[in-house]
């Protein structure tokens, strides 16, 4: 997509578009080019119809359907809510149509970043210590272990320790092990005692609960030995003592944690979360565009990104599908899509709950538009793999993983899976972290990143304006990701935010 002339008051983005975006504030009567006029009063980021729809006919935006005209839609006529309806996505699906091998650079004009090598191959941007709570009954426990290593000098004289990390959640117990999301949670709570950016894990139960320790350090491997310990609260004697015997048992591991150094590394070390919550009518323009720019620099120096949410990418999986590298991988993404389907028809929802009460004040009208956007966050390498929630990403280059689109929930499954970076796009100034993994915010408009500056790491707002082209952008993203990912503090860490965003996918029946 070029950057249209800053003197346009709009953004066209496909030449078979009916609507265009508003690039600032559009007045009633002001003049739209093409011998158009505003007929009412449009806000930035919002639609504008180019030319008249006749009810029933689709509104077209980046040369895709986004919906249907409720009702004849006039040139220069806002067009949100109150005159475009959501339809049933029947996008065509030609699978693995563009299928081609993964452009990589040659081997010697790769990037590299400085990360610390773990023992098992994976290579770590942070090196935090993790306490994993296996139910909610053992999580005022884990907090207060954390806090006392965090904020009462329990790290004092170990520099090279990013902190203690309580990973705590509302689920573990009055479930059944043979379902659904008792398989998630522990693939979830195996994903993170795994996490490269953790030194040494702490796994903490209270004992009697359905979500036994060793039954997932049975089921996925996880030997314990002395960086990876755990406990029960009920057979140390209670709260006090497992604070206290856990606290000797951090205090042990933290010379070797430590002792970890930062050495460079390969951008195959590398796994990038692709994430946007709080979006607007100029996500897809800006932010999106530009991170999938720096999604396939990332991918072609040998690195690994991972695009989620499957409810946002609904209405554009036909766009992934064609990229997939075999059928069977395009097969397995629309099967996740099936599945949700059915998932919000069993709750009586439905995939167009989404967008947000945020995301249409700020000019996404219909899950559609919203993910024609959101994919944009994947670039255009090719899909190499489709991964259920938190499954382990053993595949390099793109990848997709089946997420809600909830940014807690879908953020979780990624670092579960080993993503050791995550970059968070924003149009209207989301402000989550997520410990252990360093969160790049990234506003795509300049009047969000001016109005928060202590949150946003990265300002896209000049794609809008023309003052800077996606690939300009794109670039900067890249460079930034290296430099955070060797150790350089992002907004989020800096104001020690990110503790609170680690939030399990809960599925099925509690009992």
């Amino acid at each position: 997509m070029s950057v249209v002339s800053e003197v346009s008051p709009i953004i066209v983005l496909n030449g078979e578009d009916n609507v265009a975006v508003a690039r600032r504030p559009v007045k009633a009567g002001d003049p739209l080019p093409g011998g158009l006029r505003a007929a009412v009063d449009i806000a930035s980021g919002h639609k504008v119809a180019l030319r008249a729809i006749a009810e029933g006919q689709p509104v077209l935006k980046y040369g895709q359907v986004i919906g249907t005209a409720s009702r004849r839609i006039e040139p220069g006529e806002h067009v949100h809510l109150h005159n475009l309806a959501m339809q049933e996505s029947h996008a065509d699906h030609h699978f693995a149509s563009d299928a081609r091998e993964t452009p990589l650079l040659p081997q010697a004009e790769r990037r590299t970043f400085m990360g610390y090598a773990r023992a098992d191959g994976q290579v770590g941007t942070r090196n935090y210590i993790g306490i994993v709570s296996s139910v909610n009954c053992s999580a005022t426990v884990s907090r207060a272990i954390a806090d006392h290593f965090n904020n009462k000098g329990g790290l004092d004289g170990f520099p090279n320790v990013d902190g203690v990390v309580a990973l705590t959640h509302g689920q573990g117990c009055a479930v059944s092990v043979k379902t659904e999301g008792y398989e998630v949670l522990t693939r979830t709570l195996s994903g993170y005692a795994r996490h490269p950016n953790f030194g040494a894990i702490l796994m903490i139960g209270l004992g009697c609960e359905t979500n036994q320790i060793s039954l997932i350090t049975d089921k996925y491997g996880l030997t314990e030995g002395p960086l990876l310990r755990t406990m029960t609260i009920q057979d140390l004697g209670g709260t006090r003592r497992t604070v206290e015997e856990a606290a000797s048992i951090i205090r042990e591991m933290l010379p070797t944690v430590n002792a970890a150094e930062r050495t460079e590394q390969p951008l195959s070390g590398l796994k990038l979360a692709l994430e946007c919550g709080g979006s607007d009518g100029y996500s897809g323009i800006s932010a999106n565009p530009a991170l999938g720019y720096a999604s396939d620099l990332l991918v072609r120096h040998g690195g690994t990104t991972c695009l989620a949410e499957t409810p946002e990418i609904y209405g554009a999986e036909h766009l992934l599908t064609r990229r997939a590298v075999t059928p069977a991988v395009a097969e397995k993404l629309m099967a996740r899509i099936e599945w949700w389907r059915g998932y919000t028809a069993r709750h009586g929802a439905e995939l167009n709950n989404n967008p947000s009460h945020g995301n249409k004040a700020g000019g996404l009208t219909t899950i559609l538009e919203k993910s024609l956007g959101a994919v944009a966050k994947g670039g255009t390498m090719p899909l190499e793999a489709v991964y259920e929630y938190a499954e382990t990403i053993d595949k390099p280059g793109f990848v997709f993983m089946d997420t809600p689109g909830y940014d807690p929930v879908a953020v979780t499954g990624q670092i579960a899976g080993g993503c050791n970076m995550l970059v968070f796009t924003t149009g209207r100034g989301s402000v989550s972290g997520w410990k252990p993994v360093p969160t790049i915010k990234v506003a795509t408009n300049t009047e969000m990143f001016d109005r928060m500056k202590e949150d946003m790491d990265i300002n896209c707002g000049g794609i809008v304006t023309g003052e800077e082209t996606i690939e300009e952008s794109g670039q900067r993203m890249f460079d930034f990701i290296l430099d955070v990912a060797s150790g350089k503090q992002t907004l989020s860490e800096i104001y020690d935010y990110g503790d609170n965003e680690f939030v399990p996918w809960q599925i099925g029946a509690i009992t």
